[in-house]
């Protein structure tokens, strides 16, 4: 007897295949039978349903995830479930939130301020709606084990391990041999319960609550290697490195360091985001001149990068992506009343601009067609009947020039206002290189970054949206092709066993759709969080069904309730994907 039965519906089954129609029956979570329709009776279920007209693709995978806080108050990982992935990677960018010392207790007060800093995470939903029950990775793991609707895995954060070994001075300091020592059995502790390997940041982009480089910035090249060769150590495991240029282009010996940490592990290391832009047409070969090297000494650098253009928001008044411009980040720090003083001073706009478009911003440049920006949510009468409206069209009539115009809006909100950077890279150009990079055998997509600056951005509706374009949109890449870059491909990248497809044998992570309505809607703001806090959320549209190990989490945009999602660790749920 079939637990399942889903009748004559057009089967895409992550291969790359054509679509076939076919009859899918389940059993004890995995896909028992796939035949011709009409051969299977619906007798021969205990439930059946009639899929006529709808696509069954295997459950997407989301590479890059920051779900590792969020799964304990959120288990079915919304808006991603929504959206059909079943298997999400945490853990990633060198954060996360085990090991913890236990004669530390206030380290788990440090990794949430981190958090919250770091991956503009709600502090409060962090001290709220997780247990922090656990000190060892794998306590942490199994903290969710049986909790959970998606399937999830996690890398073991960098940060963390050095924090454990070395105390306070894993800022700014070098581990003893007795530290590194240390570091090293905390990864091969934390592999041995099932961590997916390492990862790390060197990012100057990533400082701790304290506004501090995060621990791992402060790590010499022969700490990472040493760590790197750990993970070749063990079954099924990945590395997953930040450096600078990930956000532009990189230099030689972030170049140097990546080759060597891949070889030394002899396991693929990704990273994210491969940002690609017709207008800066010398940065995608740079950035894989990197995957190129790597294959030649025996490794393999993946770079991560998205199929839609993921919209986010930006503010004056809280940490955003415009800190992070150089110079910036000093002037928005202030408190408010002194830092609308500075903005409102003609020659530190002035200074600001300059600092914003020049080489140093990398790709934060891109941030500095201030008279692009869509006027979001006000709060004052100064500024009523602004919302909606792009910032060159008011600065027009005020007689402004854009950035001014921008400053004196959120100077009358109290730097509340809501911005929304229009995209300067939606060109024809930039989406045929976009096309053409898709195909590079070392390009995956993925970092939604979903589950982390919640109030920022939502990258989670990637895979419905492009599935979307694909299909009825800008169609540059058949429907076989696109769901074969959401499923299989991030699945064998990750050595997932019996995952990414729909075969035989293989396990019931499923998604039901219609191909005339798949998409995703607009972003929008709830506050759903623990404590009230505020998060983007954004509509699944044709998605009819989504299944995790057998049992549907997802109907018609809704969660059923169930939780069958499993702790995926590595040696048992994942197998080695060796470079040598």
């Amino acid at each position: 007897m079939l637990d399942h039965l889903i009748r004559s519906a057009t089967v895409v089954d992550g291969t790359g295949a054509p679509p076939y129609p076919a009859d899918i029956g389940l059993r004890d979570g995995r896909v028992a039978a796939l035949t011709t329709p009409g051969t299977l009776h619906p007798g021969s279920a205990r439930t059946a349903e009639d899929a006529t007209g709808l696509l069954l693709t295997p459950g997407f995978v989301d590479l890059h995830t920051h779900y590792d806080a969020q799964l304990f108050w959120d288990p079915f990982a919304t808006p991603s479930m929504n959206h059909g992935v079943t298997t999400v990677a945490g853990g990633n960018c060198g954060f996360t939130l085990a090991p913890l010392d236990p004669g530390r207790p206030g380290d788990a007060d440090y990794t949430r301020r981190m958090m919250a800093r770091v991956e503009g995470m709600s502090l409060v939903a962090l001290e709220e709606g997780a247990p922090w029950n656990w000190h060892t990775f794998g306590e942490y793991l199994d903290a969710l084990e049986g909790r959970i609707a998606v399937n999830a895995g996690f890398m073991v954060g960098h940060c963390a391990l050095r924090r454990h070994a070395m105390g306070p001075d894993a800022i700014g300091g070098d581990p003893t041999p007795a530290q590194l020592q240390r570091m090293l059995d905390l990864l091969h502790e934390a592999m041995d319960a099932g961590a997916w390997g390492l990862s790390t940041t060197q990012s100057t982009t990533h400082s701790d609550g304290d506004g501090a480089p995060v621990a791992s910035r402060h790590a010499r090249p022969d700490e990472l290697i040493a760590l790197s060769r750990a993970v070749g150590e063990h079954e099924g495991t990945q590395l997953e490195a930040i450096v600078a240029g990930c956000l532009d282009r990189f230099r030689d010996d972030e170049i140097d360091l990546l080759v060597a940490m891949t070889r030394a592990a002899g396991r693929p290391l990704n990273w994210n985001v491969l940002t690609i832009d017709a207008a800066v047409p010398g940065r995608v070969p740079r950035q894989l001149a990197a995957a190129a090297r790597a294959r030649a000494a025996g490794g393999r650098i993946v770079a991560l990068t998205m199929p839609i253009l993921t919209p986010m928001n930006m503010s004056l008044g809280t940490f955003c992506a415009l800190n992070l411009i150089p110079g910036w980040g000093e002037i928005l720090a202030l408190p408010v009343p002194e830092r609308v003083e500075r903005l409102r001073d003609p020659a530190v706009r002035a200074e600001m601009l300059r600092r914003a478009d020049s080489e140093e911003a990398g790709v934060f440049r891109r941030l500095a067609h201030f008279g692009r920006y869509v006027i979001g949510d006000t709060y004052s009468p100064a500024n009523e009947g602004l919302g909606g409206r792009v910032v060159r069209d008011i600065a027009a009539e005020r007689g402004q020039d854009d950035f001014h115009c921008l400053v004196e809006i959120c100077a009358n909100d109290g730097l509340r206002t809501v911005l929304w950077p229009m995209p300067t890279d939606n060109d024809p150009a930039s989406w045929e290189l976009r096309r053409r990079t898709w195909e590079h055998e070392d390009v995956l997509l993925g970092g939604s970054d979903a589950g982390a600056h919640l109030d920022r951005m939502c990258g989670a509706p990637y895979t419905t949206r492009f599935l979307g374009d694909c299909l009825r949109g800008r169609k540059l890449v058949p429907l076989p092709a696109a769901v074969r870059m959401l499923t299989d491909d991030p699945a064998r990248l990750l050595g997932l066993r019996e995952r990414g497809r729909v075969e035989e044998g293989f396990h019931a992570d499923l998604v039901l759709l219609d191909p005339e309505r798949i998409d995703a809607g607009p972003a929008t703001l709830v506050h759903d969080l623990p404590g009230g806090g505020p998060r983007l959320d954004a509509r699944a549209i044709g998605v009819v069904s989504v299944r995790v190990n057998g049992v549907e989490t997802i109907r018609d945009d809704k969660v059923t309730g169930a939780i069958p999602g499993r702790v995926l660790r590595s040696g048992r749920d994942t197998e080695t994907v060796s470079t040598r």
